[in-house]
């Protein structure tokens, strides 16, 4: 490697596969550079979460970041693990400094069809990476009382919303975004689908929305009318706006093939749908792509966290690390572009291969075995599938 990428280590079951991927699957073969972080859990609350907005500016720096599955704390993550406060998520604060956009896509193999059997082509998944209620602000309202939303701009004339008369007890929420944003997100989108020559669908709830969710699609539709409209026409590929029921209805019905932009809590929710249609979450890659050209491949499942328990009382369990080593094989070959290292790219595509290749000869997860057709003869487990990737990756080396 000509340059480093910076490391983004993570929490419980992928914590664990993480230091195995790297040690089996790729220190052998790679004199592998990174700018590591720790963004276990623990590490987040010991430095005030610092540590997590100093892997964001790295990543900002160095252009490409790997990022392991991290632990988004709640009420009862703060008991098990004695934490001092309750931290953001972390994928929120790097998506909010790199403001891009979240591409995810099924890895597909052909041992394994998808649950949707009108599918014939992968759904990719465009997820705006800021604002929304990743970055919300929420309060407990104890008693009855009045909930108002009040914007003063810079000479101090305050403009006054009522949210609403609360008769008792509830919660409120206030979410926000930014225009440029929603601009660089419906950007992202329009590149990436002329890039792949596929089509691009982008759904709100405008109707309900009229204001919020009526931005996003005023302003996507301008970036498209004005900017995209001629290149979209010259790739052939087409736009089309709809609303989120109707987009879900037409998904399940429809062949496929296609971006679907989302904004960042429907392309959480539906990305999960995607992977899981196609046979499990681990089976999905996600990659950030920010405007100012910088990338931040990612597992987009959770750490596993019943897999951790059980390994911790000392079991092997059959946990699919396929999206790590993608996550990895994606930033080495992002690497590999950028510094053009004809041999890390090379050494990336195979890496993949390898990966692919063991699981149509048969070896898989158990997650994957439950659905292979043909049906393999028993299921692996994490080190023993990994251990497979290996033979299968010096055979093609």
């Amino acid at each position: 490697m000509k340059n480093p990428i910076v490391e983004l280590d993570g929490d419980e079951m992928t914590r664990v596969l993480w230091a195995l991927v790297k040690d089996r699957l790729i220190k052998p073969f790679i004199d592998l550079k990174t700018e590591y972080f720790d963004l276990s859990l623990v590490n987040r609350d010991i430095t005030d979460d610092k540590v997590t907005v100093e892997a964001a500016h790295a990543i900002q720096t160095l252009g490409v970041g790997v990022k392991c599955a991290t632990i988004t704390s709640n009420a009862a993550r703060k008991a098990e693990y004695n934490l001092k406060h309750l931290h953001p998520s972390p994928n929120a604060t790097i998506r909010a400094i790199l403001d891009g956009t979240v591409f995810r896509k099924p890895i597909t193999v052909s041992l394994i069809q998808p649950s949707v059997n009108t599918w014939k082509a992968p759904i990719v998944i465009g997820r705006h990476a800021y604002g929304d209620v990743y970055k919300n602000v929420e309060m407990f309202i104890p008693d009855p009382g009045k909930v108002e939303l009040v914007y003063t701009n810079a000479d101090g004339v305050e403009k006054r919303a009522l949210v609403a008369d609360m008769p008792g007890s509830g919660v409120v929420q206030g979410i926000h975004n930014l225009d440029e944003s929603i601009r660089s997100f419906a950007r992202s989108c329009f590149l990436y689908a002329i890039a792949e020559k596929i089509p691009v669908w982008f759904a709100t709830k405008d109707t309900i929305s009229k204001t919020y969710d009526g931005r996003f699609k005023e302003l996507f539709n301008d970036v498209y009318e004005h900017e995209f409209k001629e290149k979209c026409s010259n790739a052939k590929i087409n736009y089309f706006y709809t609303l989120i029921d109707d987009a879900v209805a037409r998904v399940i019905k429809g062949e496929g093939g296609f971006l679907w932009a989302c904004k960042n809590y429907d392309g959480d929710v539906m990305s999960d749908m995607i992977a899981s249609a196609c046979g499990s979450l681990a089976m999905m890659t996600s990659v950030l792509v920010s405007p100012s050209g910088v990338f931040e491949y990612e597992a987009a499942h959770g750490t596993v966290q019943q897999h951790y328990y059980r390994y911790l009382k000392g079991e092997k369990t059959s946990t699919n690390p396929m999206a790590l080593i993608f996550a990895w094989t994606g930033a080495l070959a992002k690497r590999a572009e950028l510094d053009n290292d004809r041999k890390l790219s090379h050494f990336a595509a195979t890496l993949e291969t390898a990966s692919m290749h063991t699981v149509e000869s048969g070896s898989m997860t158990g997650d994957l075995a439950r659905l292979a057709q043909p049906a393999p003869e028993q299921s692996l487990n994490a080190w023993e599938f990994i251990d497979a990737v290996a033979i299968h990756l010096k055979d093609l080396l």
